[in-house]
Order: structure tokens, then sequence, then C-alpha cells
């Protein structure tokens, strides 16, 4: 892999393409050769009695450093979660008792809305802000004043696909003196957001979608470390690494708030962050939208509405009058892609081409 890798050269690194149409990455993506190879070279040795213990637990550090590479960040900035929603409760846990706001969108994706919640016995007041016509963007500027504490988004929802202007955000949220909270679950891996403009001061990211990690790989950016508590101290906590015994003394940086790896979670996530490191990042963000702005065109000739306001990103949902039929129709050409009540959603990667956009394109004529 070089870091000139094309669509095709990428597309080949998935042999579920080979006789199908992935269009559901927004739920989770067929396995790259990298990433499947390195999860069976470490079950074939543990089935195999070649366990390597300390192997397995060196690759969950290694994706810390191989993750703030990719992302560009200072690794001591850089926590190993499990999920989002262990991000956010991780956040939330940690921020002191106040009569303040967090806002965030009444439609948000549960595991960065319900650890939220939990503030409320806590002094905060929790505003849930409901989409306006005008997009998610205008919506929570609309909704920050001086009470505010702290913003949770997601860059984008996959409900819709509508991508939140994070630079905009950012400006009326540093007016007010509040922190934003990022979830870049459904965008890290095809938009890049300018974290020099953004500067989320929590950027919580799952690996097991559109950065091809297996399931339990996630990451916490936040330069505010000194201040996290972890939800479950053990000895990954501590400073000197130690086993038995002894007084609780916090790790420096975010590593106070690892907990212990999931070893072939990480040894996948390892391998993809590598994997992803190699794509030219521009023109992964360009392919994709191109490829969904040629969806969103097709699609509206074909009688479906797009849904959503706001900006367009890779992700593109379209409301459908017969959903049963589509669904068939999907099945018998093998095209996976989502139906979800009177909406089909469709997200493109780099893997993706224009002949997976004309298959899904004729579901819809059909």
């Amino acid at each position: 892999m070089t870091a000139t890798v094309t669509p095709e050269a990428f597309r080949a690194l998935f042999p579920a393409l080979a006789d199908r149409v992935w269009l559901d990455t927004p739920a989770s993506p067929p396995g790259p050769l990298p990433v499947t190879a390195a999860l069976t070279e470490a079950v074939t040795a543990w089935q195999n009695g070649r366990l390597d213990v300390a192997g397995w637990e060196s690759a969950a550090p290694a994706a810390r450093f191989e993750f703030a590479r990719y992302l560009g960040v200072p690794a001591a900035d850089v926590a190993l979660m499990s999920s989002v929603a262990e991000a956010a409760a991780t956040v939330a846990a940690s921020l002191p008792a106040a009569q303040r706001t967090i806002v965030i969108g009444d439609d948000e994706f549960r595991s960065n809305l319900f650890p939220w919640l939990t503030l409320r016995p806590r002094g905060y007041r929790i505003v849930r802000v409901p989409a306006s016509p005008a997009g998610r963007t205008e919506s929570l500027l609309a909704a920050i004043d001086d009470t505010t504490a702290l913003v949770a988004v997601s860059e984008v929802l996959s409900i819709d696909g509508e991508r939140v202007d994070l630079a905009r955000l950012r400006a009326a949220i540093s007016a007010v003196g509040a922190r934003l909270f990022v979830d870049a679950t459904q965008s890290l891996g095809v938009l890049r957001p300018d974290l020099a403009v953004v500067r989320p001061d929590y950027l919580a990211v799952h690996g097991y979608k559109w950065l091809f990690c297996p399931r339990g790989a996630a990451w916490l950016v936040t330069p505010h470390h000194d201040e996290l508590h972890p939800l479950m101290p053990s000895w990954k906590s501590t400073q000197d690494g130690g086993y038995f015994g002894g007084p609780l003394r916090l790790a420096a940086g975010t590593a106070r708030c690892d907990t212990s790896p999931a070893w072939l979670s990480w040894i996948g996530a390892r391998a993809a962050i590598e994997l992803m490191a190699h794509l030219p990042a521009p023109a992964v963000e360009q392919h994709c939208l191109r490829l969904a702005d040629t969806f969103r065109e097709g699609a509206l000739s074909a009688g479906a509405w797009p849904i959503g306001v706001g900006r367009a990103s890779h992700i593109v949902a379209v409301q459908i009058p017969d959903p049963e039929a589509v669904r068939d129709r999907l099945r018998a050409g093998r095209v996976h892609a989502q139906v979800l009540g009177d909406r089909l959603r469709v997200g493109f990667h780099y893997f993706n081409n224009d002949d997976d956009v004309t298959a899904a394109l004729r579901v819809l004529a059909a």
C-alpha cells in the first residue's frame, strides 16, 4: 500500500465485493484483507497454543499511537475506549457539578445522548434541540447561550446523512466559554474535520464503521485529560502498571481512562488504522462525496426524495413509497443497504464506484 492508492486498488482488498454491492457501511463494512489477516493469524495462534500474550497486549497501545498519528494529535491525548457511550459517559462523569446547560440534538444517536442525561441530578439543565427546517447546525446554534457548558453533537448522523458545520459551532461555543464534544463515528475515515479550526474539546470515534476496525475499538481524544476520572479504574489506569496492591496513582494523559483491552478488537484496530493511514485523505473525501451526489441526483429523477437538510455527506437517505418492494429488490440484486421505515439509506466509501451507484439507482427505478 502507498499514499497514492486508487479506489480500484483499495476495492481489491475486499473479497466480499466480488459478488455484491456494499452500501451499508453506516451499519458496518465488510472486512478488508489486512485486518482479517491479522485477526486470522491471532486466532490461529490461539488455537494452536502459540498465544503471544505480550504481543496481543501491545496491540492496544500501538493502536493508540497509530490513531494519534493518523489524526495528527499527541498520543497523550488519546484514550482507549470500547464505545462512544463509554467515551461520553467518561466525560459526563468528569464534569463538575454545576448549574449549567448541556445542549444536544433531540434526535442524536443514543450513545451520544443518554450519557448526558445522567447529569441532571448534578444540577445540569439538558436542552434537547429539535431539528429545524434549516438543519441541525442552525438549531444547535440557536440554543447556545451564556449558560451553556457543553454542546454534544455527531458530525454526521446516519438517520439522514446531514453534516453539521463544526467550524460554526466551534465559534459560537468559544464565544460563550463552553466546550464541544464531537462523535465522529459516522464521518472519520471518509470526511476529515479541520481539527485546527474545529478544536473539539472531546472527540469520540468508534472504529467499526468507516475505519474498518472490529467492534469494541474506540477512542476518546481530549487535551483535558488531567480532568478525566476513569469509569472503571484498574491496573491499566495506573502509572506503574503493577498488578497487585498499592495505591491508586493515575497514569499521565488520557491513559488514565484505559481499561483492559479486548485483545482481538485492538489487533484488528491496529491493522485497520495502518491501512487507513495509507489512503490519500483528500481524494477519499472527494471520491465519496461525488458518488453520494450522483446517487442523490439519480434518486430524485427516480422519484425518491432525499431526506435531510443542511450540508450533504457521504451518507444519503431517501424517502421511498414501497419499502417492502425496495427491500426485495435489494436482496435480489445483492445490494447491501438499509431500508429503515419509509426510507432507503446508503453510504459510500473509497471502495465504492459508479457501478455501485448504478445498481442502487436501478433498485429505485424499478
